[in-house]
């Protein structure tokens, strides 16, 4: 057998055999268990790539079909100025300018929405069929009417962000039991106290899960609308042109930048979840 695949078995037992160590084992001190939950995944994800990098040396695979993790890794360290400028356009303008406004305009008219039946029962079925709109036939549209600069993605990022919050915030609001509603009302408190100390507090689960959500379809619906016309940088533009000439590194390269910087963002979130609803039944639950 070739010796490639052999390691790649015998690397595999052994993470396996580790991993299977860990989780079985009940530590008392949190520190540990923090960095044994850690490891757990690390272990995992590195014995992925140990695998991917022998079976495509050990088939011989050709570069253009998967390119060797090594071989991804040496495109990283030799294009960090041009994979930089691509993260600064994508991510950094598009992504994030996207993300805030869709999120923070969703939030907004969800209050709205709850303080007006009209616009519950109208808007949120318009909601779920923008939401079912393709991204492919949307982009476009957004690159003729704002250009073909980042701003036509951050609209996009908009569209795609908005609805998620609008929905999950608004069903959040109502998340809150009638009979805490008429306590508030026994102490005479107004609307505003009730939605502040209340209902509020009673949505955050749902406001995070879109906030969650929405921080994969920021990134996605950016790199995607940038298939359909940007300057010559970005994440999307990159991807594309390096398709065509047939640098798969380079495609690969991005691909990882980009699944880094969604994963960072998604666990910030996560994070910032944990810090605002640590009263939360479920967050309680992962810390004892």
């Amino acid at each position: 057998m070739n010796g490639y695949l052999v390691f790649a078995l015998v690397f595999w037992l052994s993470a396996w055999g580790l991993n299977e160590w860990l989780v079985r084992r009940t530590f008392k001190d949190r520190t540990v268990r923090r960095v044994v939950n850690t490891a757990v995944p690390l272990i995992f994800g590195i014995t992925l790539l140990v695998i991917w990098e022998c079976l495509v040396h050990g088939f011989d695979i050709p570069s253009i079909l998967l390119p060797a993790p090594s071989m991804i890794w040496a495109r990283l360290t030799s294009s960090v100025p041009t994979l930089w400028a691509d993260f600064q356009q994508t991510f950094l303008k598009s992504v994030l300018t996207g993300y805030a406004l869709g999120c923070g305009l969703g939030f907004a008219v969800a209050i709205l929405v709850d303080r007006s039946p009209f616009l519950q029962k109208g808007l949120l079925p318009i909601g779920n069929f923008v939401s079912a709109l393709p991204m492919v036939g949307v982009a476009p549209i957004m690159v003729m009417w704002f250009g073909f600069d980042w701003q036509s993605k951050v609209a996009v990022v908009v569209i795609m962000t908005f609805f998620p919050m609008l929905v999950n915030t608004v069903q959040g609001l109502s998340a809150a039991s009638h009979m805490e509603r008429d306590l508030m009302r026994t102490y005479a408190a107004s609307w505003w106290q009730t939605l502040v100390k209340l209902r509020l507090p009673a949505a955050w689960p749902f406001i995070f899960n879109a906030l969650k959500i929405n921080s994969t379809l920021a990134l996605i619906g950016a790199i995607v609308a940038e298939f359909f016309g940007t300057p010559i940088v970005g994440m999307g533009f990159r991807i594309s042109t390096e398709v065509g000439r047939s640098n798969v590194d380079m495609v690969w390269a991005e691909i990882a930048v980009a699944a880094l910087a969604g994963s960072i963002f998604y666990g910030l979130v996560a994070l910032a979840e944990r810090w605002v609803t640590f009263w939360h039944p479920s967050v309680r639950g992962g810390q004892a």
